[in-house]
């Protein structure tokens, strides 16, 4: 009963405390920078001629996906044509193909980068 109510705001906990980390800690490297008399515009080199950031998340979703179904259907005939569990199967395979898929995203994305 406890644990119903302490694991969802452990988790929006957990998301807020990873956001703040990461602008605090942004806004001190670029305080340091100022006191430093460096110019912070080092941040924005590299934003002119990169890819929008749609287009990434397009083609990450994309292999997330196409990973996804790939690992239901992989569990699938593992499930149909042996005795495994399937209460094993499915989520492990899903999450190894789901993974396998975002990670030919990142190459992909990279290479889209490179052009």
């Amino acid at each position: 009963m406890i644990a119903e109510i302490l694991v969802p705001i452990s988790f929006f906990l957990m998301i807020f405390g990873i956001i703040y980390l990461l602008y605090s800690t942004r806004n001190r490297e670029r305080l340091a920078l100022i006191e430093k008399g460096i110019d912070a515009s080092i941040f924005f080199k590299g934003q002119q001629n990169s890819l929008s950031t749609w287009k990434i998340f397009t083609i990450n979703l994309a292999f997330l996906l196409i990973g996804s179904g790939i690992g239901i259907f992989i569990a699938l005939l593992i499930t149909t044509y042996t005795s495994l569990n399937d209460n094993a199967v499915y989520p492990s395979i899903i999450f190894i193909m789901a993974g396998a898929g975002l990670l030919a995203g990142f190459h992909n994305a990279k290479n889209l980068d490179k052009e």
